[in-house]
């Protein structure tokens, strides 16, 4: 499968998922103001891949103001402008601020050197952002697969596999561990309107597995629960606030609901990049409105009167009452949630200044695989 991201030459290859599944195309971005702009138009899309992508156009930032003769302080308050100006592309999801905070933290620790070291300073930390993703993912899919039985019947929304990630992914990585575990899966994917990222996107990357799926409206959940036909609820963040409710893509919180209703598990996969201890609860998380036309039209098919009033979150928020468990890289946190996620969030800080012979243990309140 094409890569969702990659860094060469110093230009930021994106896979185009607004064209999947139809086109595989890879679109080169060469200027802060590309990536900016495949950010918002959801070219490049989901919490952990638009934090990685956030960070390389970091990189693309700093070299192109380099190449325009800037160096030193006015190189540094530039490029820390461009950071900013790309963070504001999409406000939901946590991963593209915390990733553009790391690499803030470099600039300020490099702004006195030469150019070619900050921007090399700045490669590399984007490179380890990159690198830690998929590491947490599969080891996000290691822990989640234990949760999911032979023959399980699995209900998913939106697209949280690897094209909404660095690589591997994170609740389709749950969905991918089992499978290659050699467990029998059927999965239900929902469509997910308005832009259909379950139709065009889940659905293409379970063709790529080899995992069977039937593909659902986002309506008919109930109706198959009901019927005893979903085992388990399985999904992505895009932003995790301190006391366990969830924001993730518009849908999800009538998914749990259903799912509560009808006594079945819900999940939420996400690495602890997507966990905001600033954000105190699910009301304090800001929800990004898109376009009217995304719901006044189906593709390039006006489907309502011109006139007609649109509301168009992208997201809801799911409360932490109605979650089951949170999966992250250091294991299963349960209920309540508040003290295991500033303690996984917490321990994975310390990790990351630690050698891997320094490793700490699994965070206080987190249940290992």
């Amino acid at each position: 499968m094409t890569a969702t991201l990659e860094f060469r030459n110093g230009v930021l290859y994106l896979l185009d998922q607004t064209l999947l599944p139809l086109e595989t195309v890879v679109i080169e971005c060469r200027e802060v103001a590309q990536v900016m702009e495949a950010i918002a138009s959801l070219r490049v899309r989901g919490a952990p891949a638009i934090g990685c992508a956030g960070a390389y156009g970091g990189v693309v930032a700093a070299m192109r103001r380099a190449d325009r003769g800037l160096r030193g302080d006015d190189l540094a308050n530039a490029t820390l402008r461009d950071f900013e100006r790309i963070r504001q592309t999409r406000p939901t999801a946590v991963n593209l601020p915390w990733a553009l905070g790391r690499m803030k933290t470099v600039v300020e620790r490099h702004a006195s050197e030469e150019s070619d070291a900050l921007i090399r300073a700045l490669r590399d930390e984007a490179d380890e952002i990159l690198r830690e993703d998929e590491e947490a993912n599969r080891a996000i899919g290691r822990y989640g697969a234990d949760l999911i039985a032979n023959g399980a019947q699995v209900l998913t929304h939106c697209n949280a596999g690897a094209l909404a990630t660095g690589a591997y992914g994170t609740a389709l990585g749950v969905i991918r561990a089992a499978h290659e575990q050699g467990r029998s899966l059927r999965v239900w994917v929902d469509e997910t309107r308005p832009l259909l990222q379950g139709a065009r996107l889940t659905a293409w990357e379970l063709e790529q597995m080899g995992v069977p799926y039937t593909l659902i409206t986002d309506s008919m959940a109930g109706h198959f629960m009901a019927r005893g036909e979903v085992d388990v609820a399985l999904v992505g963040a895009d932003r995790i606030a301190a006391n366990g409710d969830t924001a993730n893509k518009i849908g999800t919180y009538s998914v749990a609901v259903l799912a509560r209703a009808h006594g079945i598990p819900f999940y939420v996969a996400a690495p602890t990049s997507t966990i905001d201890l600033e954000t105190a609860n699910g009301e304090s998380v800001p929800i990004e409105e898109r376009r009217a036309d995304e719901v006044g039209a189906f593709g390039s098919v006006r489907v309502a009167p011109a006139g007609a009033r649109v509301a168009n979150p992208a997201f809801d928020v799911t409360p932490a009452r109605l979650i089951t468990g949170i999966i992250t890289e250091r294991g299963v946190l349960r209920p309540p949630f508040a003290a295991a996620l500033a303690g996984a969030v917490n321990a994975e800080r310390v990790d990351r200044g630690s050698s891997d012979s320094e490793r700490r243990p699994d965070a206080v309140g987190v249940e290992p695989g």
